[in-house]
């Protein structure tokens, strides 16, 4: 990809809409990110605002490289010599894929550490793209190791908030073998990875239910999947069977993260509240 491109855009339109007529190949919530994060200019200004109203002949400047990332509101919820966990928003990659290399929550935090003297973050685990939370990075690799290693001892509590499509009550554990398809769909069959999930639901109304998750294991997908076998699939989650958005992302945040820091051994709890756009569907 350049590090620049440019185009003149033609009818009236949002910002969002002329960009992706102009780069099919680039999803909506990529735009979104590169519009958020100063990284586009209509006739020489930067403008944030996807929703911007572009006229005939407007002149539109997207810049690549990664200094235009340079107001990103990161949020840090813990810090210390080896260790760093922010709040990732929802549609933001962990680490870069084949579609995107710039605006990952991973080359956020290295340019947070690298002006605080540190030269280098590693990748602890990782969130899906859709899903908001707890991020945990490292600033060591040894360490890093070490916890990667002993993930399933280190870490105590691994706690999400999801809202479910439906009125659910109570409280249970689900435990399933998780097998995936062709099309990359996974579901509960006789054999596959265990996979084991504690729910307890906080608060619910006529047409959502608020539900507390712990998991002990960190299968892909697995709490879309079990949830959405229950009959409760998670709100947005079209992908498992719910046809229910009206916040326009997955409701799924990881709230809770529990884990023996590897060279205090203290017990570290980070804790992250339910997003706002969450909030507005179980008030």
């Amino acid at each position: 990809m350049d590090k620049k491109q440019d185009y003149v855009n033609h009818d009236e339109m949002t910002l969002l809409k002329s960009i992706s007529n102009f780069k099919k190949d680039l999803s909506n919530k990529t735009i979104k990110n590169y519009i958020k994060n100063g990284m586009v200019k209509v006739n020489n200004k930067v403008i944030t605002n996807s929703s911007f109203l572009l006229h005939d002949n407007d002149k539109i400047e997207i810049t690549y490289t990664k200094n235009k990332i340079n107001d990103y509101n990161l949020e840090i919820l813990y810090e210390d010599d080896c260790l760093i966990a922010i709040n990732k928003p929802e549609g933001l990659l962990s680490i870069s894929n084949d579609k995107e290399k710039v605006i990952t929550a991973y080359r956020m935090v290295s340019d947070y550490v690298k002006r605080n003297d540190h030269k280098y973050i590693f990748v602890v685990h990782r969130l899906d793209q859709d899903t908001s939370g707890i991020l945990l990075f490292c600033k060591d690799e040894k360490i890093r190791d070490k916890m990667q290693d002993n993930w399933n001892t280190i870490v105590k509590k691994r706690g999400y908030l999801a809202i479910v499509d439906g009125k659910m009550n109570g409280s249970g554990t689900i435990h399933t073998f998780l097998k995936e398809n062709k099309q990359q769909f996974i579901y509960s069959a006789k054999e596959g990875k265990e996979a084991i999930t504690h729910y307890s639901v906080i608060k619910n109304n006529n047409s959502y239910s608020l539900v507390q998750v712990f998991i002990d294991t960190g299968r892909r997908n697995q709490i879309r999947v079990h949830l959405s076998e229950r009959g409760y699939p998670i709100v947005g989650d079209k992908k498992y069977k719910c046809k229910t958005n009206p916040v326009k992302r997955l409701c799924l945040h990881a709230n809770i993260l529990e884990f023996i820091h590897p060279l205090t051994k203290k017990l570290i709890h980070i804790e992250s509240e339910l997003p706002i756009d969450m909030k507005k569907i179980v008030k």
